[in-house]
């Protein structure tokens, strides 16, 4: 990274340790329920975990390479940046664990640990742990013939153990078993009270753990500190001609429980003889990969954290809306010929999706179904509707993306299940992963084949639907439908060149598309006439897009930024971005949804989709935006991004100094986005629910009766 470039970018490393500091920023503010500040801290962890798995991992890579050429390393002086930013964040999480705790105790909760408790929890948990814990745990004894790193579990939480007799030192490591007990285990009451006092799994071990021991060791002391590895997540998959891709991903999975080591956090209390022990037999020969922490580990488990007092120390419920427009049709299909339905995931219900695909599986009309598959639920209600499908002779299609990373394993084990169901599974193109999320569905109507799409911003998942963001189009427009077909024709035939006049796909048309689009605004800027861009997508990191936008900036286009994540752009730069505004929310959904808006002369052109603004999402990945026609839903979307921008709660300003000031709310109403945009869908639906009762009752006013249509008969 030259000079130069350094003035123009945020590293997206950096950038993204921004990102989890808002997170963080969650777990801090006393406005947040308690509960729910607890599993903040759960999810910067496991949002930490990720980085280390794959960012840091990239950057030390990097620096590897770089230091087997001549040309100047920036990517140490990253690692060094990336180094200190982490050890800040982890002094600050740690602080805010201790205040938690605290706030915890006032309201009766105590997570005590194994010095704390009394005699009745003492043999309590002897038995619990006799019963319940013991058959879960096999200690590994280190020797000097068995290797540690091959032997050690990505991200699992150990507590080392050293078990001294004399000068002589025996190590031991226990994995806390968390694949098969809850982290969290309540102590019962010895009598009637409103205190509840909660374990952790680690510290029932450190209870227990001479009953581990002392039948097979003689020891006159023991030592017990806890301590976590974070492995590279990127393993190579070789070509190999005589193996399917399905049997190269396995392999390459294999190889990634024995990647090298990015990360070791361990308890900064832990004996120099320890860590020493430790460093030498993960072959950690620096200190970057080195993060002390407290006494416990792995804290994405505290996600999970329960809630043993009052309802108001956790969020209220937001219950999820049903569409008025699918339920006044008939059926699904009836709903969406009717007019394009749009869904705001988690506001809307996402089993509207599922009942489309249920519906699909046994209606007779329906031939065929073909879908993208990213990440699924694990018990996937879409899975079991495509099986049904093929039992009921349609033809189904499922391109299962192999490459999604931390759900290859489920994705192999779909691919397995689906393809014995008799689905047609396909991987699609090897060099590009299928990001788009497409459900099309072919229907007999008549004498011709109609055509119904759901195209999307987010993953065919149950579980993420609930707190993930994501806008979900229902058309059955046969412009747009037709070319959802042309991409799915083009996973089977890559070098078929299409031309998509209506959909934005990646790699095909889709830099050049948003290329042209700004440049329409520059050209509208400097002829003095009204221009605006207006993006909100996850992550903004590809050079040549922000230079686009640096270019509108200059030319006078007004551009307003709502990136969750990575930010590369310097917002507010004189001469540079002094019409760029940039403003990230983080609440209690995670901002997931894409869309990209151009004041196009006043025609306004609106699309959302499946990419970011990343080189891999335009470039290296099957991705789809659509238009959006329909008049109604492009301004119910614009409405969405105007609560958004004026969110004065949960809204942070991007700065080139990244210090995530909230945006300031002055004199005016208290506006919370996600709140408020509920609050908005309601009232739509609403409003849609009259809409169509009135149509309902005007078409019935109509209809004469039939008795009107007889002559009255005379009494006789």
């Amino acid at each position: 990274m030259s000079p130069a470039k350094n003035a123009l970018f945020i590293p997206k490393e950096l950038s993204w340790l921004s990102f989890n500091e808002r997170v963080l920023q969650e777990a801090y503010d006393k406005h947040v329920p308690l509960i729910e500040r607890v599993r903040f801290l759960g999810i910067f962890s496991s949002n930490m975990d990720e980085f280390f798995k794959v960012r840091v991992a990239s950057v030390r890579r990097a620096t590897l390479l770089s230091s087997l050429s001549d040309t100047p390393c920036t990517s140490r002086e990253l690692l060094e940046q990336i180094q200190q930013k982490v050890i800040d964040l982890q002094e600050r999480f740690d602080a805010i664990y201790l205040e938690l705790m605290k706030e915890l105790v006032r309201c009766n909760i105590f997570l005590v640990n194994e010095l704390q408790l009394n005699d009745f929890h003492r043999h309590w948990l002897h038995k619990y742990f006799n019963d319940n814990l013991m058959r879960h745990i096999a200690p590994f004894v280190l020797t000097k013939h068995s290797e540690l790193i091959k032997n050690i579990n990505d991200d699992a939480t150990y507590l080392c153990v050293c078990l001294h007799q004399g000068d002589d030192k025996q190590y031991a490591f226990v994995e806390v078993p968390t694949a098969n007990i809850p982290r969290f285990i309540e102590l019962p009451s010895q009598h009637k009270t409103k205190v509840k006092y909660l374990i952790l799994l680690d510290n029932i071990i450190r209870h227990c753990i001479d009953q581990l021991f002392k039948p097979f060791f003689e020891y006159t002391e023991l030592e017990v500190f806890s301590m976590k590895m974070t492995r590279d997540a990127e393993f190579d998959i070789s070509v190999e001609l005589d193996k399917t891709q399905l049997e190269q991903m396995s392999n390459g999975l294999k190889k990634r429980l024995r990647a090298q080591p990015v990360r070791l956090v361990f308890d900064r209390e832990m004996p120099e003889h320890m860590l020493n022990t430790l460093k030498k037999q993960l072959n950690i020969s620096s200190t970057e990969c080195l993060i002390p922490g407290g006494r416990y580990h792995s804290f994405k488990d505290f996600i999970n954290f329960p809630n043993l007092g009052r309802k108001k120390l956790q969020n209220d419920k937001i219950p999820a809306l049903s569409s008025a427009k699918f339920n006044a049709g008939a059926n699904s299909f009836e709903a969406i010929g009717e007019h394009d339905i749009l869904l705001n995931y988690p506001y809307h219900k996402f089993s509207h999706f599922t009942e489309l695909v249920r519906q699909a599986a046994y209606d007779p009309a329906v031939t065929a179904i073909k879908i993208n598959l990213y990440r699924v639920a694990k018990n996937s209600h879409i899975m079991q509707s495509l099986i049904d499908a093929v039992k009921n002779g349609k033809r189904v299609t499922a391109v299962i993306e192999l490459l999604a990373r931390f759900d290859e394993q489920s994705n192999i084990d779909w691919t397995v299940r689906l393809t014995e169901a008799g689905v047609k599974v396909h991987h699609g193109i090897p060099s590009l992963k299928v990001h788009s999320k497409l459900c099309l569905i072919s229907r007999k109507e008549g004498n011709e084949t109609v055509l119904y799409a759901h195209i999307g911003s987010g993953n065919f998942n149950e579980g993420t639907a609930r707190f993930y963001t994501d806008f979900s189009l229902f058309t059955a427009d046969q412009k747009i439908t037709q070319e959802v077909k042309q991409v799915f024709d083009l996973l089977k035939r890559p070098y078929h060149k299409d031309n998509f006049e209506h959909l934005i796909v990646s790699p095909f048309n889709s830099r050049q598309r948003w290329l042209t689009l700004i440049d329409d605004e520059i050209s509208a800027a400097r002829q003095n006439k009204p221009a605006a861009i207006t993006l909100k997508i996850n992550n903004l990191v590809d050079d040549n897009m922000v230079n686009k936008l640096y270019e509108a900036s200059q030319a006078g286009v007004k551009i307003k930024l709502l990136i969750r994540g990575m930010c590369s752009l310097l917002p507010q730069v004189k001469g540079m971005s002094d019409n760029i505004e940039v403003l990230s929310i983080v609440d209690r959904f995670l901002e997931h949804s894409r869309v990209m808006q151009f004041y196009a002369n006043g025609a306004e052109k609106l699309y959302i989709g499946s990419s970011d603004w990343m080189t891999r999402n335009l470039d290296e990945r099957i991705e789809v935006c659509t238009p959006i026609y329909d008049i109604e839903l492009k301004q119910m979307i614009t409405d969405i991004l105007h609560i958004q921008f004026n969110d004065n709660t949960k809204a942070r300003i991007i700065e080139p100094l990244q210090q995530n000031h909230y945006k300031p709310r002055g004199n005016k109403r208290k506006v919370r986005s996600q709140i408020a945009i509920h609050h908005y869908l309601t009232q739509y639906e609403i409003k849609q629910a009259q809409r169509i009762s009135q149509k309902v009752a005007d078409n019935l006013a109509d209809v004469e009766p039939e008795w009107l249509e007889q002559p009255l008969q005379k009494k006789a």
